[in-house]
């Protein structure tokens, strides 16, 4: 920050859009800064005081709640949808009534376009009160109950229908409706679509206060923090000041205390020491006050702005953004499948085969993932002006046969440093764990690779591992390789197996390492381990960790 701030300064990038010249508005009242009143945040900024998930209280309802017993569920899935809907019912007909498996191939291929069509435009209404039916359509990709067993039926009507641990997981339908309503904005591809029907100033606006924002977030965030530093400075200070003014009498003289011990006089160099960094923190602390009123001016001025064009009243759906958002998920399905996948979009009993754990349901998402940080303590983890933050990233579970969990974006462009992520997992793999694991170590390459920008193939997670692929003479997708020896990492050398090279094995303890628990427990399985965890220490008494 320039030296000559003044509290109450404007963005120069958005006073001239809002043109207005220096004079920004009044800076906020100090005293409501870390109230809870909202801060006209936009979805998608984390909160940064997590961390870690809440328990898992249940993953299933005791009872099934019914809706797939409805004999007018096909019915009520269908309605009011138009030609398309007598389309896939023809088709349908067609598929479950012949006999030739031929026949049957192609009827289920002619099958998949209008269904994806049907569901958009269902989608399209996924911001009002949607009947249940409809609902798990777009949830579970549900047509017909009796397309799958009871057993099934059962398994799915238990399922927790709303988010009640908050966390940032979403159903299909749930992130349709947030798309459409602004809850969240929609994925990069489509961001870009929709800026180009809007106009030019709405949509810089609408980016200038998501950028805004997360400067705010990260402001707040380096504020607590700097805080806290200063109060644990300060009780040491305290401690050390109480233990010099102990002293022992002596013997030979009434009334007269001993000289300073050694112990004494250490704690008299360390209190100057400690001094100059109390200083050090309350210069910065003066720099975060600054930082945040200024932000705090920045997305006041920018929601008054967008409220004066019409953009800040109730919600309105928007069904573009909801269109151009169905079309980049429809590509997501089919990444999740990949080439050879099972592409079929309906949920039929023969391609479900799978059991209450190994179902994509968001309860399931959550046990894995604090799995995975357990293990990978800093995987959610981003670094803001120095600071880690825990930041989980948005997951959408699509109900789909695929196999591969993946990144889609690694943080919003717009808000590097509150933004979450987004991942794609699908609802009925093979292999829930390792899907998700997918989808993670795509997440820790992109957000590596970000931060290390034109660099990414010298420094850093994406630099050391790159130099070692190309050692290596190795040839296809790097972060292919990277994923693979990802889940390698944390599914046998997490458990002291030893499967990658130890070029490798190296960069990831020290990039990416594994929680103090893990890091604990290898050291005393070989001298493989013992090793990297005798450099942690030694760079950490170096400074140079």
């Amino acid at each position: 920050m320039a030296e000559n701030f003044v509290p109450g300064d404007m963005d120069p990038e958005i006073a001239a859009l809002m043109g207005t010249g220096e004079d920004g508005s009044p800076p906020p009242d100090f005293t409501d800064m870390f109230d809870n009143k909202q801060t006209g945040k936009p979805a998608g900024g984390a909160d940064l005081s997590s961390t870690g998930f809440p328990p898992i209280t249940k993953r299933f309802e005791e009872k099934p709640h019914g809706y797939f017993s409805d004999p007018n569920y096909y019915k009520i899935a269908l309605s009011n949808e138009g030609d398309i809907s007598q389309r896939i019912h023809g088709i349908l007909q067609k598929y479950l009534t012949t006999k030739d498996p031929k026949d049957r191939s192609v009827f289920r291929q002619q099958l998949i376009s209008p269904f994806w069509e049907f569901e958009t435009n269902v989608a399209k209404k996924a911001a009002g009160n949607l009947p249940p039916p409809k609902r798990f359509l777009l949830r579970f990709s549900l047509l017909h109950p009796t397309f799958i067993s009871a057993e099934t039926r059962e398994l799915l009507g238990k399922i927790v229908v709303e988010n009640e641990l908050q966390q940032p997981i979403y159903y299909l339908d749930e992130w349709i409706k947030a798309i459409g309503t602004g809850a969240i904005s929609p994925s990069t591809t489509d961001e870009v679509k929709v800026a180009a029907k809007s106009s030019n100033v709405s949509s810089k606006l609408t980016q200038l206060l998501e950028k805004a924002s997360g400067k705010l977030d990260g402001s707040r965030a380096m504020l607590i923090a700097k805080d806290k530093e200063r109060i644990d400075i300060e009780k040491i200070i305290q401690s050390r000041i109480e233990s010099i003014f102990e002293h022992t009498p002596l013997r030979e003289f009434n009334n007269v205390s001993d000289c300073l011990n050694e112990r004494q006089k250490a704690a008299i160099n360390e209190i100057q020491n400690l001094l100059k960094d109390l200083l050090k923190v309350d210069h910065d602390i003066e720099g975060s006050i600054k930082d945040y009123i200024s932000s705090e001016t920045d997305v006041t001025s920018l929601k008054e702005k967008i409220a004066s064009e019409g953009g800040g009243g109730a919600a309105v759906l928007d069904v573009g953004a909801i269109d151009n958002e169905f079309g980049t998920i429809r590509q997501m399905a089919k990444m999740t499948c990949g080439r050879q996948g099972n592409h079929f979009p309906i949920l039929m009993g023969e391609y479900f085969h799978c059991g209450p754990n190994d179902v994509g349901l968001r309860e399931n998402i959550i046990a894995i993932l604090t799995k995975i940080e357990s293990i990978d303590g800093e995987v959610y983890c981003r670094v803001y002006k120095n600071k880690l933050n825990r930041i989980v990233p948005f997951v959408l579970l699509l109900p789909t046969y695929g196999d591969t969990g993946f990144c889609w974006e690694p943080f919003d462009r717009h808000n590097r440093a509150t933004s979450r992520g987004r991942i794609i997992v699908p609802m009925y793999p093979k292999n829930l764990f390792i899907a998700v694991l997918y989808a993670v170590a795509d997440l820790r390459w992109q957000v590596a690779k970000e931060k290390a920008s034109f660099y990414w193939m010298e420094e850093g997670l994406t630099g050391n591992y790159y130099q070692w692929f190309q050692a290596q003479k190795l040839k296809g997708d790097i972060k292919e390789y990277f994923i693979r020896d990802y889940i390698l990492w944390m599914t046998k050398e997490a458990e002291g197996i030893q499967k990658l090279d130890k070029e490798v094995r190296g960069t990831f303890w020290r990039f990416m390492p594994f929680s103090r628990d893990v890091k604990e427990k290898l050291k005393t399985r070989s001298f493989v381990y013992q090793e990297l965890y005798q450099r942690d220490l030694n760079r950490t008494m170096s400074d140079g960790y």
